[in-house]
């Protein structure tokens, strides 16, 4: 009876899945851990406020200062109120702070997946026929990308009538200038991933060009995607964040992280809780999903983290052509 071969020193095992590689590493498990808590305060909002009786659009003037700031220490915390009360309308910090979740996850989610169609759309297009289709879209795509997103983004919100859904509007305007970085990198994979055999040989057979897309590179490009995605949520929370604190953001008394974050700077002397609590929940679920986003990439390919010496004897699984391509490395506006 023969022997099995021994395993190649280097080579991952097979039972060595991407969860098992993504749980190794602790700031992708610690990013995946703050990302779970806000969906989960974002979704348990009314919840919580059911629990503690505090709305964010209630109005407590009964809660405030002479001078309109929060009674009490540390802007008004107490057992009723977790984080204090908002200066001038006495509304709870903490109601505001997890239905501001709401707006901020729903936008960012939303317009990440309007850009990642698009993005990827136009990059397969692009790749896949090349030619004028490739030069045509290229283009598009460098005025979009060099196109000043936030001059534009605040001169929309103040010519588009009041009754447009906002957050609808804020989505839209952040997913279409979001999508240039997530085309040139699916484009620059369709074109590797053409040129590969198994794509020949489907076109050899007669295949259409959509079935070849849909059915052969597409799935190839899954694992790019589902990073691109990931690093990209950070970016269209901050922009939303950044609209509402220039006060083109979602329409008040809506909660948004990025508005308190703006009205807490004329209080930051008085109530600096007021800036602390907004201000460290978007600091940490951007911080989450950045850290997450950069274990899903290692843990979806693991050659980066095995070194020159190993990866080198592991044949890649997108071939010894295609170049592993750092999403972050796209650049681009949110």
């Amino acid at each position: 009876m023969t022997a099995a071969p021994p395993e190649r020193p280097g080579r991952a095992p097979r039972t060595d899945t991407v969860w098992a590689r993504l749980k190794r590493s602790r700031p992708a498990m610690i990013g995946l851990g703050l990302v779970v808590f806000f969906v989960l305060l974002a979704v348990l909002a009314p919840v919580f406020a059911a629990l503690t009786g505090n709305s964010p659009y209630a109005y407590n003037p009964e809660l405030l200062a002479p001078d309109t700031a929060p009674a009490g220490p540390l802007g008004g915390m107490s057992a009723q109120h977790w984080f204090g009360v908002e200066p001038r309308t006495g509304r709870d910090l903490f109601a505001i702070v997890s239905y501001g979740a709401q707006v901020s996850l729903l936008i960012g989610l939303a317009a990440t997946l309007v850009s990642v169609i698009v993005g990827v759309a136009i990059g397969l297009i692009a790749g896949f026929y090349g030619h004028l289709a490739d030069r045509l879209l290229s283009r598009f795509t460098d005025i979009v990308f060099g196109f000043p997103f936030l001059i534009f983004a605040i001169a929309l919100s103040a010519t588009v009538p009041a009754s447009f859904p906002r957050p609808l509007l804020l989505i839209l305007v952040i997913g279409f200038f979001g999508w240039p970085p997530v085309a040139r990198v699916v484009r620059s994979e369709t074109l590797s991933l053409k040129e590969r055999g198994f794509v020949r040989a489907a076109a050899a057979q007669g295949t259409s060009s959509a079935r070849i897309l849909v059915r052969e590179i597409l799935p190839n490009l899954a694992a790019t995607i589902i990073v691109f995605t990931t690093v990209s949520i950070p970016g269209k929370i901050g922009a939303e964040a950044a609209l509402s604190f220039l006060g083109v953001g979602v329409n008040p008394p809506t909660p948004s992280w990025g508005r308190s974050i703006s009205d807490a700077i004329s209080w930051v002397q008085v109530d600096p809780m007021y800036l602390i609590f907004p201000g460290m929940a978007l600091f940490l679920v951007t911080l989450g999903f950045n850290m997450f986003g950069d274990g899903l990439r290692d843990a979806l390919d693991p050659t980066a983290e095995q070194g020159p010496e190993r990866s080198a004897d592991r044949t890649p699984d997108r071939g010894p052509d295609t170049p592993r391509i750092d999403p972050m490395s796209a650049g681009g506006q949110p």
